[in-house]
């Protein structure tokens, strides 16, 4: 039978020779086993690092901030200066890309390169959302790796359409052209939308001629022609799509063509000068032609020749 001794005014066990702390249940009583050392100088370390912490760095939350810590130290700040010092790292190629023609990058395959990958970051930021990951677009927004394009695909004119944007309000220069809606104001008829869709698939291949295509003709020449061209081949100074290939915009199917014909389709692309700088945009320009698509630049018009002198052709 096992007997408690008592020291000091507590009651100690006999068997583990340790003070009990007074509670009992069921007569089971509970020991004060003291915690180990270690343990304790663990505990008592972490409350003075946690205070010293305090002082030195930002930790104690505010209404609107936090406080500062004796260091001046914050996240922020480091983030700051390792932005600062990339961007110092990369002005020098900044600046020769600012100071080089568009057109004359290519002799300069290094600073092309360069250009590209700062316009593939710049593209991931700004133009994924809606051209996707790889360019390829949706519904609504161009793919920009094939070779359709509706205002032109070489370096300065792909520049222009990034500076200025498509029917971006405020932007005087923006890009701008309107379709009507033909089937919605009444410019046509159900049945002619119905037929100047059967021509616009026979002149993308889609379908074979017929009586509906052939009557479609006549309106399409009426009312389409003077932007689409003659035969559907688009036209780039108003950004009229090409009709004659089999690559659409908002569908080429029947539906998707009715739609379009009946109630007209005007994208807004954002005008990026304002919000990107003109390096940037210059470089997502490059990396938008490095695409596949993108074209050679066009050659300059021979200048006019200079007219006669008066009286000098009878």
């Amino acid at each position: 039978m096992t007997h408690d001794n008592t020291h000091h005014g507590k009651v100690i066990d006999d068997a583990t020779g340790t003070a009990k702390v007074g509670h009992e249940w069921d007569g089971i009583e509970e020991l004060d086993t003291p915690l180990p050392r270690w343990w304790l100088w663990t505990f008592y370390a972490s409350i003075v690092f946690a205070l010293v912490y305090v002082v030195l760095y930002p930790a104690i939350p505010m209404l609107h901030s936090a406080s500062k810590g004796v260091l001046g130290w914050s996240s922020r700040g480091v983030l700051a200066e390792e932005v600062a010092h990339e961007k110092a790292e990369h002005q020098g190629v900044r600046d020769a890309i600012a100071a080089i023609p568009i057109e004359a990058l290519a002799s300069d395959p290094k600073l092309q390169r360069a250009a590209i990958e700062g316009g593939r970051a710049a593209f991931k930021v700004n133009c994924v959302q809606c051209h996707g990951a790889g360019a390829a677009g949706a519904k609504g927004y161009p793919n920009l790796n094939d070779d359709d394009w509706l205002w032109g695909g070489d370096l300065a004119t792909i520049q222009q359409t990034l500076v200025n944007g498509i029917r971006y309000p405020g932007n005087d220069a923006t890009r701008s052209s309107l379709m009507p809606s033909f089937g919605k104001d009444g410019i046509l008829t159900a049945a002619q939308v119905q037929d100047v869709v059967s021509h616009v698939r026979v002149l993308s291949k889609q379908d074979p001629a017929n009586g509906s295509s052939r009557r479609g003709a006549q309106i399409f020449a009426d009312n389409c022609a003077v932007c689409h061209g003659a035969n559907g081949e688009g036209n780039r100074s108003v950004g009229a799509p090409k009709l004659s290939d089999k690559i659409w915009l908002y569908g080429g199917d029947r539906a998707s063509l009715v739609n379009t014909v009946t109630n007209a389709h005007a994208g807004v692309m954002p005008a990026w000068t304002g919000r990107l700088d003109p390096v940037t945009i210059k470089m997502l320009a490059v990396y938008v032609h490095s695409l596949g698509g993108g074209e050679a630049t066009p050659a300059p018009a021979a200048p006019a020749a200079a007219a006669p002198a008066a009286g000098a052709a009878q």
